[in-house]
């Protein structure tokens, strides 16, 4: 299977006391993080082409450009969506989109490379 504009993924949890910025490090409130909603999005992108990848590959994330125009209590659903818009070789770019309960939280886009997971653990650890 190919990947191709117009694929889509969904990602989603309740979001719970560790969810909050207070606990992960990133503010000082009882709401859901940024960087659990960035996640959630991700999670989005992989679940959007994971059927159209060969067992040997995987993707790992590149770039953000993301909004979080809504601040979402402990508690409230949240739900993460992507859709494949460009695919440039190995570089997929996505729309990607978080809302809750009430209403949309945040938007954006998120690129991810498409790359050989042994080859690419490989490298990395070749590090130490």
């Amino acid at each position: 299977m190919e990947i191709t504009i117009g694929m889509k993924g969904e990602a989603a949890t309740q979001v719970e006391r560790e969810d909050t910025a207070l606990e992960v490090g990133s503010g000082s409130l009882l709401v859901y993080a940024t960087p659990c909603m960035v996640a959630l999005m991700e999670g989005a992108a992989c679940e959007a082409i994971a059927e159209a990848l060969p067992e040997e590959k995987t993707s790992v994330g590149t770039e953000l450009n993301i909004s979080h125009i809504s601040a979402t209590p402990v508690g409230l659903e949240v739900r993460a969506e992507a859709e494949v818009i460009a695919v440039d070789g190995s570089i997929i770019t996505f729309r990607v989109e978080a809302f809750d309960e009430k209403g949309k939280i945040g938007e954006g886009t998120h690129k991810r490379a498409v790359i050989t997971a042994q080859r690419f653990l490989d490298k990395t650890y070749g590090k130490l």
